[in-house]
């Protein structure tokens, strides 16, 4: 397989979101970012584990290349919990967290993993798919001592943290490679182009096919300063203005020049 990318943070703030491609797999990190004065009981931040946990997700799925991808995401995040070297308090249910999003290449499959709000979509010949965790849309409340309690818990919503299993939560499936005609992994920084904005995938799809992944982000910048009012969900919170916005997106033979505006690595 072969990704094409792009990535960029929200105005004024560090990038919380992490991309991984390589020739049989694509991994897509969204750290979930965290409020002010929120006590963690961790010396790190979104960045940095959104960083680690890539390094740990690639470790392990080097080592075990086709192992189920559940299964690869609860050791990757057993080795993450090593990172913290003894200085954070894992324990505390406001550690920092991030969702997942992995496809890998594995005879003639393609397997899929979703935990949280990130997105993998692909078309075949059934039609557009869109593989989306949406624990998050239906909790009680979204203050934080509600979310607090209800992350990485029964009844609440799952997210890659300090608790391997979480891994078991996330929605996996296969679908076969000789049928896919597109794919995409994103950040909900992306996926607000189809969730708030009215596009369709099969729009999204074809604009970067035309002029590559980076353009599905100006898009998204575009809505946000011109049609902001747009970005609310009844009984939440109001949705920021500006997220990190990130995809990987699958080039075929036949659309590799068409992608080429994006880079690949």
């Amino acid at each position: 397989m072969d990704f094409a990318f792009a990535t960029e943070p929200g105005p004024d703030r560090p990038n919380e979101d992490h991309v991984i491609v390589s020739a049989g797999l694509a991994i897509v990190l969204d750290g979930v970012t965290q409020l002010p004065g929120l006590e963690t009981g961790c010396v790190h931040d979104p960045v940095w584990l959104v960083q680690e946990l890539g390094n740990c997700l690639v470790e392990a799925l080097t080592l075990q290349p086709t192992a189920p991808l559940g299964g690869i995401l609860a050791e990757a995040i057993g080795r993450l919990r090593g990172c913290h070297e003894g200085r954070c308090d894992l324990t505390n249910p406001n550690s920092p967290s991030s969702t997942v999003a992995i496809v890998r290449e594995r005879d003639g499959q393609m397997d899929y993993l979703v935990l949280c709000d990130s997105s993998v979509v692909y078309e075949d010949s059934s039609g557009v798919t869109v593989v989306h965790d949406d624990r998050t849309e239906s909790l009680p409340a979204y203050d934080r001592h509600t979310v607090a309690r209800l992350r990485n818990q029964p009844g609440g919503f799952w997210v890659a943290s300090t608790d391997p299993a979480a891994a078991a939560e996330a929605v996996t499936g296969s679908v076969a490679l000789d049928g896919l005609r597109r794919l995409l992994l994103c950040t909900d920084g992306v996926s607000r182009l189809t969730e708030f904005f009215g596009i369709s995938w099969t729009e999204v799809f074809g604009l970067v096919e035309r002029s590559g992944p980076r353009a599905a982000i100006d898009l998204v910048r575009e809505y946000e300063m011109n049609c902001s009012g747009l970005l609310a969900r009844p009984g939440r919170r109001r949705v920021k203005r500006h997220d990190d916005a990130t995809l990987a997106v699958l080039r075929s033979a036949s659309r590799t020049g068409a992608l080429d505006a994006g880079p690949a690595v």
